[in-house]
């Protein structure tokens, strides 16, 4: 008999935001398998297993999780964040479609959290207030060219940008490229938000513009807004800016 399977997005880093589903079905689970700093968030019973692996060996996650699940078990998958953005519960899918066919049986649930788009967003205002899109800097799985056609796509199209993945050591340079290629379609003035670790001790949130922007004040744990034509800066003397986006665009109809 096949067991259980469910990827539980954990939220940004604040335990606060962790949901009360997903708090449920940590409560149900007897395996998790994650990336070691999503596992080390979760206060375990003695009778609750943690299996860690790598942040890159995420379908290998997956095989070793459905195959626990195949076995009976009530399995977990654990990812930061939303688990379907950019994270675990799109690989568990790919596994499935590529594994035995035993696995299609498996009870698979995905439950979602607090992606960090919507946590840097809320702590500076409404940036995400008209269209938007998210776009990961990361190559390990498309190729550089797909990225610049769609920061192009993104960019001309007014749409606000929240760019995961931005920076590692592997890939020092895509950031500055990445706002080489926007200063091409977006006035400098252009507001942009670096978001660090929202949600944990070491937050940090910076606004300033796309003309300014310093790559190099990025790593992996930043997520970064750039805003469109119509994004709005508010600044209030003592207190942090309000960055927003109006929800109407030029040209809207009454």
């Amino acid at each position: 008999m096949s067991g259980r399977l469910t990827v539980i997005g954990l939220g940004p880093g604040n335990a606060d935001q962790v949901t009360p589903q997903a708090s449920e079905a940590v409560a149900e689970a007897s395996f998790f398998y994650g990336y070691k700093p999503y596992l080390d968030r979760l206060e375990l019973r003695p009778d609750q297993a943690r299996i860690a692996s790598d942040n890159r060996e995420e379908l290998a996650r997956s095989n070793e999780a459905l195959a626990k699940a195949a076995e009976g078990h009530n399995v977990a998958v654990v990812s930061g964040g939303d688990p379907g953005v950019f994270a675990m519960a799109a690989a568990v899918c790919e596994a499935i479609e590529a594994g035995p066919a035993e696995w299609r049986g498996i009870d698979l649930a995905v439950v979602p959290g607090v992606t960090a788009m919507l946590a840097v967003a809320a702590r500076i205002g409404a940036p995400l207030g008209h269209d938007f899109c998210a776009i990961s800097l990361s190559d390990n799985l498309k190729p550089w060219e797909l990225i610049e056609r769609r920061l192009d796509a993104a960019a001309s199209g007014g749409f606000v940008i929240a760019f995961y993945n931005p920076i590692s050591r592997a890939r020092p340079w895509q950031l500055g490229k990445a706002f080489e290629r926007l200063r091409t379609h977006l006035p400098a003035s252009t507001p942009l938000v670096f978001g660090h670790a929202v949600g944990r001790r070491d937050e940090r949130v910076v606004v300033t513009t796309l003309e300014a922007a310093d790559p190099s004040s990025a790593n992996m744990a930043t997520l970064i807004i750039v805003g469109s034509a119509e994004t709005r800066v508010i600044e209030r003397p003592g207190m942090s800016p309000l960055v927003y986006t109006p929800r109407s665009a030029p040209g809207a109809g009454t």
